[in-house]
């Protein structure tokens, strides 16, 4: 059983993922950093060179390959959801657990970060409630869903490893 982490950027998904899999001597799966393994540049080079469509074709390749596999924490990208057969992939072989925070939380976390290509615009905390808002629906895919606003990394896995309890 593998477990995925999803949500909008910012909201935790690495740290957590990372935590995640020491505690449970799972392999820790990053799909952002396999798509650049894959495609041998940078997720903004991609954004750039080929457009967001092309960049959503390889995410969607690479989640297929990783959740085939077993004993995984998998950090996806905040955009994974956009597409349902995606979020099917995942599911299809672990639990998937929704990381969520207020946009004002998010743009706290990541506004000094770079290199997120869909923020790079005048507003970016406008930015980030517009794409929260347009991904709201797709987000809610989950019956694991937890607020990261307030919780360290290792409160985010207590909860996460409750969930995986329910399951087994």
């Amino acid at each position: 059983m593998n477990i995925a982490l999803i949500g909008f950027m910012g909201t935790g998904k690495t740290t957590v993922a990372k935590l995640l899999a020491e505690i449970l001597d799972y392999c820790l799966v990053d799909i952002d950093e396999e798509i650049v393994k894959v495609e041998g540049r940078s997720i903004p080079d991609i954004f750039a060179e080929e457009g967001e469509e092309y960049f959503r074709d390889v995410e969607s390749k690479v989640t297929l390959n990783i959740s085939q596999g077993d004993k995984q924490v998998i950090s996806t990208g905040g955009g994974v959801v956009l597409r349902e057969e995606n979020i099917d992939n995942l599911k299809s072989n672990g639990i998937v657990v929704l990381l969520r925070a207020t946009a004002e939380t998010i743009f706290q976390r990541v506004k000094d970060e770079g290199g997120r290509p869909l923020l790079e615009v005048a507003d970016p905390l406008a930015k980030i409630k517009s794409m929260l808002a347009e991904r709201a629906d797709k987000y809610n895919c989950t019956e694991y869903q937890i607020d990261t606003d307030q919780l360290s990394a290792e409160e985010v896995v207590e909860q996460i490893l409750k969930a995986v309890k329910s399951e087994e």
